[in-house]
């Protein structure tokens, strides 16, 4: 039985990577910060936990020793990009250094790097890069070798935790790979991300618990697939025999505008009539257009995504339909609306 150590377990990716690898055989560990973290009761059935935190390099050590794992996940991260301009040192913290202290974490624990030791030997490590790291495009579309220009905080730190797994590899033999998802998005999403928080106003506006949904650039184009298509890729990446990174996507482009008609098209609704356009929630850098070229991920890896993109954006609404009813029984707050886009 192959045993997994999963970072960011309690989030979107985290919850669909560990019933994939639970369904694949694994024994699944999940770090979690802290005794009181108000997401606990996220982590799935099965899913064994493991406190530890990506600000505290002892913990990580800790944590990898206890869990003895065959393969590292690290999905977590300060992952919200308008959140990054707000908290940019915090972002660079978990996001980028985060990635530096669980390698260190791996290599202190496997031996890497000690007289004796074989190389690429031991754990195997995963690093979710992220296609924010490409920010200014050079080339559409953007594939394994397209050049970084990252366009928040957030990007920036993406862009150090690639290069530093990509270094650990090259100078320690480690098996690390980085896979450089394009926006990935499921029912799971949290709602303060601009397709969730369309879906679910779209739902509310239906049901009468919202009248408005405020957004800013529209036109913003990204390249979006079902994040329980993409777990399947990252287990993939850890079972080749040699170590590379990937550009995971649908390698079709959709703009927020197309995702705002099809889900109020789902509840029988004229967006036009519910959505206000508020300056307030346009990005200080706009990354306007992303879109993979994951010919290397469906060559090597025979990975290809199964859920077209009208298809998410429905799921997505059905379900938070499902979940604004449920409401009118037991009454809440409006979300808090957040700089989205």
């Amino acid at each position: 039985m192959r045993r997994a150590l999963i970072t960011g377990v309690t989030g979107q990716d985290g919850s669909y990577l560990a019933e994939h690898l639970l369904a694949e055989g694994y024994q699944v560990w999940g770090l979690v910060r802290g005794q009181a973290n108000p997401h606990r009761d996220r982590v799935i059935e099965g899913v064994r936990v493991v406190e530890g935190d990506l600000l505290d390099q002892s913990s990580l050590v800790a944590a990898v020793d206890r869990a003895q794992p065959d393969e590292v996940y690290n999905l977590a991260a300060i992952s919200y990009v308008p959140m990054s301009w707000h908290q940019a040192e915090l972002t660079a913290e978990v996001t980028g250094l985060g990635v530096l202290r669980m390698l260190e974490a791996i290599r202190m624990v496997s031996g890497i790097g000690r007289a004796g030791a074989s190389p690429g030997a031991g754990i195997r490590f995963y690093q979710a890069s992220s296609s924010e790291m490409f920010g200014k495009v050079s080339e559409v579309p953007q594939n394994e070798a397209t050049t970084l220009h990252p366009r928040s905080p957030y990007g920036v730190a993406k862009a150090y935790g690639h290069f530093i797994t990509r270094n650990y590899r090259e100078s320690f033999g480690l098996h690390a790979v980085s896979g450089i998802l394009f926006n990935h998005e499921s029912p799971r999403r949290g709602r303060e991300f601009v397709t969730r928080k369309i879906t679910l106003s779209a739902a509310r506006i239906k049901l009468g618990l919202q009248r408005e949904l405020r957004l800013g650039n529209l036109d913003a184009v990204r390249d979006w697939g079902f994040a329980g298509d993409y777990v399947r890729a990252m287990r993939l990446m850890l079972a080749q025999d040699r170590p590379a990174d990937y550009v995971v996507g649908t390698g079709h482009m959709h703009s927020v505008r197309d995702v705002v008609r099809i889900a109020f098209d789902t509840v029988g609704l004229d967006w036009h009539d519910h959505v206000v356009i508020d300056p307030q929630f346009v990005r200080p850098a706009e990354v306007e257009l992303l879109c993979a070229d994951s010919t290397r991920a469906r060559v090597e890896l025979r990975w290809t995504p199964t859920v077209e993109f009208e298809d998410l954006i429905r799921m997505m609404v059905t379900a938070d339909l499902e979940r604004s009813a449920r409401e009118q029984q037991t009454p809440v707050a409006t979300p808090q609306e957040h700089r989205a886009w």
